[in-house]
């Protein structure tokens, strides 16, 4: 993340990188199973900024209600939406895959798109919270973000996504 982040200041551009993370567990007419899903919505994000990096797609188990599995990943991309515009506009392409905001949270979902982090640092708002308040406890957040950005650093704690990711996957000491 440090070299993308590089470059674009020395280019002198104004636009702010964003960490997206991407979710799907239902089929979509017209697209497909969650595996394609995510790759659509992936090609989706160039529509409203320069994706630079993706992770691979990953399987996970559903947090909740939900008992379908989820294909996650994540991508950095870089455009010049404030963190409120970008979020309307990645809630205007999960609308677009008929995700629809009403009803049980957690529950199955065509598509999922989230800001994770923001080269700006944090933003709080009735909206939005950058960094996302629960990506430090998920493992299907955290894995594909550390794949493609594993020196980004959560400005909360100060440590490195690989770090997080690190601390989630670990294994646990036997008792004796």
């Amino acid at each position: 993340m440090a070299e993308f982040l590089k470059i674009f200041e020395a280019a002198g551009l104004s636009a702010d990188t964003y960490l997206i993370a991407l979710g799907s567990n239902m089929r979509v007419p017209g697209i497909g199973l969650p595996r394609e899903v995510v790759r659509t919505a992936i090609s989706a994000l160039g529509d409203i900024g320069d994706v630079l990096a993706v992770s691979p797609i990953i399987a996970s188990a559903p947090i909740g209600p939900s008992q379908r599995t989820y294909a996650n990943a994540a991508a950095v991309m870089e455009c010049e939406l404030a963190p409120l515009a970008l979020l309307d506009a990645l809630q205007n392409i999960e609308r677009e895959f008929g995700r629809s905001r009403r009803g049980q949270s957690w529950r199955a979902r065509p598509l999922d798109l989230d800001i994770v982090l923001w080269s700006g640092g944090i933003w709080a708002s009735d909206r939005l919270s950058i960094p996302h308040p629960r990506m430090r406890e998920r493992r299907f957040v955290l894995g594909p973000a550390a794949a493609i950005a594993p020196t980004w650093r959560d400005p909360l704690s100060g440590l490195f996504l690989s770090q997080l990711n690190a601390r989630l996957t670990r294994p646990l000491a036997l008792s004796r």
